[in-house]
C-alpha cells in the first residue's frame, strides 16, 4: 500500500479548509463512489470506520475491497473555505451528479430542488399552486414513482404519526413540487408483509389502504405546485402536514 497516503491534515490546514464538500475516489476505475462535507479530518474518518465496524455499509465494503487490492481511496476536497449553508448546497449538487454512489441519504433538497430537465422546470413553476381546502397528507415519491404504480409508491412506507395521518381527508403524491395523484386512506397499519402482502417489512413505519380519491378532489390539486411555505429548502423529509394538530 501507499505509505505516503495521509490519514489526517497537518496541524494549520483544517483552520483553513473550514467546511469542505468531499469525493472519495476509487483508483481502480476513477469511479467516484461517495460524496460527504465535513470539517477538520472528516474525509479521512471513512478509513477508521471501516476498521472499527463489524457491520459495514456498502461505502464502507467498496473501502475495504479497494485496501484488499493494494490501493488505498483517493481523498478529493471538491470545494472548500465554505459556511455551513453552503456547503449543503454543493454536495447536494454533487451527490445528484454522481449516480450510483453508497451514499444513504440523498442530498439536501434534492426531492424538490434536484436534477430536472427543462422541461420539467417550466412545468412545474408554471403550474398554479394548490390552495389546500382539505386536510392534505404531502408524499414525495421521487425516488420509487418510477418503480412501481403511483398508488404503491404513495402507500407504503413511511414515518409517521399514525394518529395524525388518520386525519388526513386526502394523500397527495408529489413529484418534483408538483402534485401528480390524490388518493383516499382508509386505513393505516404497520408497514409488515403481513398487512401488504409481497412487501419487506420496514419496522416503525405504516402504509395505507385506500383507493384514488374522487374526481372533484383530483381536479383541486392534480396538476397544482406545492405551495413554498410547505417546501422548507433543505429539508429532506418526504412526508408533509397541511394543517396543525
Amino acid at each position: 500500500m501507499n505509505s505516503q497516503e495521509s490519514d489526517s491534515f497537518p496541524a494549520g490546514v483544517t483552520e483553513k479548509l473550514k467546511t469542505y464538500v468531499y469525493r472519495l475516489i476509487d483508483p481502480r476505475n476513477g469511479e467516484t463512489f461517495y460524496v460527504g462535507k465535513g470539517q477538520g479530518d472528516r474525509v479521512f474518518a471513512h478509513i477508521r470506520e471501516q476498521v472499527e465496524t463489524d457491520d459495514p455499509s456498502n461505502k464502507l465494503k467498496r473501502i475495504r475491497e479497494i485496501r484488499l487490492a493494494g490501493f488505498e481511496v483517493a481523498h478529493v476536497i471538491h470545494r472548500h473555505g465554505m459556511d455551513n449553508e453552503t456547503a449543503v448546497e454543493v454536495e447536494a449538487a454533487l451527490i445528484d451528479a454522481y449516480p450510483g454512489l453508497t451514499n444513504i441519504v440523498a442530498g439536501a433538497g434534492s426531492n424538490d430542488y434536484g436534477v430536472m430537465h427543462a422541461r420539467e422546470i417550466i412545468r412545474r413553476y408554471a403550474a398554479e399552486p394548490a390552495v389546500f381546502q382539505h386536510r392534505a397528507l404531502l408524499i414525495n415519491v421521487n425516488r420509487s414513482a418510477a418503480e412501481v404504480s403511483l398508488y404503491e409508491a404513495t402507500r407504503y412506507a413511511w414515518k409517521i404519526s399514525r394518529p395524525k395521518a388518520t386525519k388526513a381527508e386526502v394523500v397527495l403524491p408529489t413529484l418534483q413540487g408538483l402534485i401528480v395523484g390524490a388518493f383516499v386512506a382508509d386505513d393505516w397499519l404497520p408497514a409488515t408483509a403481513a398487512n401488504f402482502p409481497g412487501r419487506e417489512d420496514v419496522p416503525g413505519r405504516f402504509g395505507f389502504v385506500g383507493h384514488e380519491a374522487p374526481q372533484d378532489l383530483r381536479q383541486l390539486y392534480v396538476g397544482k405546485r406545492v405551495p413554498d411555505e410547505y417546501r422548507k429548502r433543505g429539508a429532506a423529509y418526504p412526508v408533509r402536514y397541511t394543517w396543525g394538530e
